[in-house]
């Protein structure tokens, strides 16, 4: 006599449902209570603070703040040409002394570096530092406002390649709001990469030694 079968078609049967055979209500219970406990286990695991690290000696914060210092550096240059564009731009005035061609040429020279500075970022730091450091990855939050910044910065670079070409006159008022567009993301973003390469978020991810073999 032939067996009898799931009842749901062959396709259908359930793991535990053979031909004639009928799942233990009972098992599927405790496998649903294995996998909440867990996930319980998972979810406090995951809530649990980090344990907090030994103070640093003076010297091994330098060494774990190497890569900050540096990256400050490069970031007090563009502030300090941002400033010196915007406060132009609030005063009505260029620096005393500054021709109109070298102002322009300020502001062109702040729209090459900081595309160049991208660039050697996200193709030789970025990727390094995103083997264990997710906010320097491919699509998190230090490249999306380098794509913020550049939308703003090319709007720069073009208003300014047409000032300096004569195609069109420069105004101060039209300068400043050009940067308005995208200043703020430009600082948090200079502030936000220093302070993820500051001793106590590096530490967190590197030892000293792989930090001071990172040479870019």
């Amino acid at each position: 006599m032939a067996s009898q079968g799931c009842g749901l078609g062959p396709e259908q049967c359930t793991p535990g449902q053979k031909a004639g055979v009928q799942a233990d209500p009972s098992t599927a219970s405790n496998n649903k209570n294995a996998d909440t406990d867990t996930k319980t286990d998972a979810d406090k695991a995951a809530a649990e603070p980090e344990p907090e690290l030994p103070k640093l000696s003076a010297q091994d914060f330098r060494e774990y703040n190497r890569l900050a210092v540096m990256m400050n550096a490069y970031h007090n240059h563009f502030r300090y040409t941002w400033n010196l564009l915007y406060k132009a731009c609030t005063s009505g005035s260029r620096p005393a002394g500054m021709s109109i061609r070298s102002f322009i040429s300020q502001g062109l020279h702040l729209c090459h570096s900081l595309t160049i500075h991208h660039t050697i970022e996200e193709q030789h730091v970025f990727p390094e530092l995103a083997e264990r450091m997710p906010a320097f990855g491919a699509h998190d939050h230090l490249i999306t406002q380098h794509e913020q910044i550049h939308e703003g910065l090319d709007k720069l670079e073009e208003y300014l390649d047409a000032c300096r070409s004569g195609e069109k006159e420069l105004r101060l008022s039209e300068l400043k709001e050009i940067m308005d567009s995208f200043g703020d993301v430009l600082w948090a973003h200079l502030d936000d990469e220093v302070r993820m390469l500051g001793a106590e978020n590096m530490r967190r991810f590197w030892t000293k030694e792989e930090i001071m073999a990172m040479q870019w």
